[in-house]
């Protein structure tokens, strides 16, 4: 805390915040007091459900995921933002998605990776007080630590958790990142509405591919196919492989069929635009890229995280799921003589090679 804080007002400051947040390219900025009981209770029964997968690093930080001061002493308060991310073509996902010969990307991951922008605004915005008050404890946030953002950014008013366990704002939808400051400074609580709006919908738990919303507001991540070709790294379950359809990388199903998500706006921050062809990519193109290739056309992307290993498996099941194709069934053979020595990739090139021998049998 600033040593001259009896002399801050903190209602001024906030509003000076809130129109740095602006200029900064933020669109919603709101701040929360740092009780996180509800919400730990019911983190701690998804644990105990086993619904995190191999997620381990969402408990093996204890308490200070739902204890802020725990994480970062003397937090009274916690400053979050939204940064709006909706690519200006989103409308060629149903395309994409419709498509079997084509590879969909998680709209989220076309562009720059998230992490890396929201930081540097957030660290700027912190830079700004800083100028205006002095020094002051605080640290940033994007998508890092053990923090609970969703829990965190309804409860700064930015919107409710949905029944698919994204936030959802009545103005903008649910395809915005999330960011936060933990902050030693007493900013006025931001008053909102505390009610969530979803009703009686149930649209995002019956679209969802694989089944992953258990339950209203509770997604069991195994089944979850961003989870599945992002955090887990061995191999996909089969039972879920057919049904991964030709998502290589995330899944959008639940935010694509969201009746709030009509009131989506384009983002118009550059570095969240679609890079080509990473929108609506052929599937025999990228898997025909080497580790090299992978690794110039992903740079700066939040893609390259999974490896180029992982990146061939997420595709060799869209091929598998693809129409039956000689050229198809070539690249992959290909791919086995290349990587004969890697048993996790062997293993899906095998399941993905078997489902097209036996739909070009079935054609005859």
């Amino acid at each position: 805390m600033p040593k001259s804080s009896q002399s801050i007002d903190y209602n001024q400051l906030l509003q000076k915040i809130s129109s740095w947040s602006e200029e900064l390219g933020f669109q919603q900025l709101g701040v929360s007091d740092i009780d996180l009981m509800e919400h730990d209770k019911r983190l701690s029964e998804w644990l105990a459900a086993g619904f995190h997968g191999e997620m381990d690093y969402m408990f093996k930080h204890g308490s200070k995921r739902s204890h802020p001061e725990e994480l970062v002493e003397e937090t009274c308060r916690v400053i979050s933002v939204r940064m709006d991310y909706m690519p200006p073509d989103c409308e060629l996902s149903d395309t994409v998605l419709a498509n079997p010969e084509m590879g969909y990307i998680s709209r989220y991951a076309l562009g720059r990776d998230y992490h890396k922008v929201m930081r540097k605004r957030l660290q700027k915005l912190a830079d700004k007080i800083k100028q205006s008050i002095g020094e002051f404890g605080y640290r940033a946030f994007v998508d890092s630590a053990p923090v609970l953002e969703k829990a965190l950014a309804e409860k700064a008013g930015l919107g409710w958790i949905g029944k698919h366990s994204n936030i959802i704002n009545q103005r903008a939808g649910s395809w915005f990142f999330l960011g936060e400051i933990y902050t030693d400074l007493p900013l006025p609580i931001t008053e909102h509405d505390a009610e969530e709006h979803c009703g009686t919908c149930t649209t995002c738990i019956d679209i969802c591919p694989t089944q992953a919303i258990v339950a209203p507001y509770k997604v069991d991540a195994r089944r979850c196919i961003s989870y599945l070709t992002i955090e887990l790294h061995g191999d996909i379950p089969v039972e879920f492989r057919e049904a991964m359809g030709n998502r290589i990388y995330g899944c959008d199903d639940c935010q694509l069929c969201c009746p709030w998500n009509r009131f989506s706006v384009p983002t118009n921050e550059h570095d969240f635009f679609a890079r080509h062809p990473l929108d609506a990519p052929d599937l025999l193109a990228l898997f025909s890229w080497s580790e090299d290739e992978f690794l110039k056309n992903t740079e700066g992307s939040a893609i390259r995280r999974i490896g180029y290993l992982r990146w061939l498996r997420n595709i060799a099941i869209a091929l598998g799921n693809a129409p039956p194709s000689p050229k198809i069934l070539k690249a992959l053979e290909y791919k086995k003589k290349v990587f004969s020595e890697n048993v996790m990739l062997i293993e899906h090139l095998d399941w993905a090679m078997t489902h097209q021998r036996r739909a070009m049998k079935s054609e005859k």
